[in-house]
């Protein structure tokens, strides 16, 4: 039953030619799970000059109107999980994921009393293109349907992408290439370490590093080594697995 109905909403989500196509397939999913509302938020284009956002949602107009004017986004609990899981959470495991901060908690009991009680987010990450995420929402009347959940999750990574395609976003066609020592140096770097340290680690000259980094920065049209990272990052040229799997091992 469930597979049928993934397969039944999961073509009209997948085949939706409009962003209020989209918006009346999720609506559609959201009451035949057993859900009252649904949000899908969008940043397309990270770390882009031409990046974008898309927020599709059927949320109370009161709390749209509060969200967006007061640019809660900024202390919303739920997007900050979201940015910590590879799996759908529910609302009541976000302190699993990320500590919430006295803002964050007066966002979340603010979206309570407009109606949003309670919730399952379902995340999507891919760097240097998307960061994303559709949650389905239960109000006052009714609990999470537990049995859902997994139709919840398919249905909304289908979401994401279908909002994604949508968005006319495409991803450049040439990331700055670097080459094998610039990227090593980039990668140390990244796990925190001097030039002169990288120098040791990889047996070169401590001009060297610095070089390899300058020219890194230059293709990457940053000055900051900061920057460069992140770029390094969104790109995949380095993954945070490749920096966090060398200082536990350390």
């Amino acid at each position: 039953m469930r597979l049928g109905l993934v397969e039944l909403l999961g073509d009209d989500i997948l085949a939706a030619s409009s962003i209020d196509h989209l918006r009346e397939a999720l609506a559609r999913a959201t009451c035949d799970m057993g859900f009252d509302r649904f949000a899908l938020s969008l940043e397309i284009g990270c770390g882009a000059d031409s990046s974008t956002s898309l927020l599709v949602h059927d949320y109370p107009a009161s709390w749209a109107d509060v969200y967006i004017g007061f640019n809660l986004a900024a202390t919303d609990p739920v997007r900050r999980a979201a940015e910590r899981s590879v799996l759908g959470f529910g609302w009541r495991n976000i302190l699993d994921l990320v500590p919430m901060t006295e803002m964050e908690r007066t966002t979340f009991e603010t979206g309570r009393r407009h109606g949003l009680v309670d919730g399952f987010t379902v995340p999507r990450h891919l760097p240097g293109d998307v960061i994303g995420s559709c949650s389905f929402v239960t109000g006052l009347e009714r609990s999470i349907p537990h049995a859902m959940l997994i139709v919840a999750e398919m249905l909304g990574a289908m979401a994401i992408a279908s909002a994604r395609q949508l968005s006319g976003w495409r991803v450049r066609s040439a990331a700055p290439r670097l080459t094998d020592r610039q990227r090593d140096c980039v990668l140390w770097a990244a796990r925190g370490k001097t030039d002169w340290e990288i120098s040791r680690i990889l047996d070169i000259s401590h001009e060297t590093v610095i070089q390899h980094l300058k020219d890194a920065r230059e293709r990457y049209e940053t000055h900051k080594r900061a920057s460069l990272i992140l770029c390094a990052l969104y790109d995949g040229l380095i993954s945070f697995a490749d920096i966090f799997r060398w200082r536990v091992r350390s």
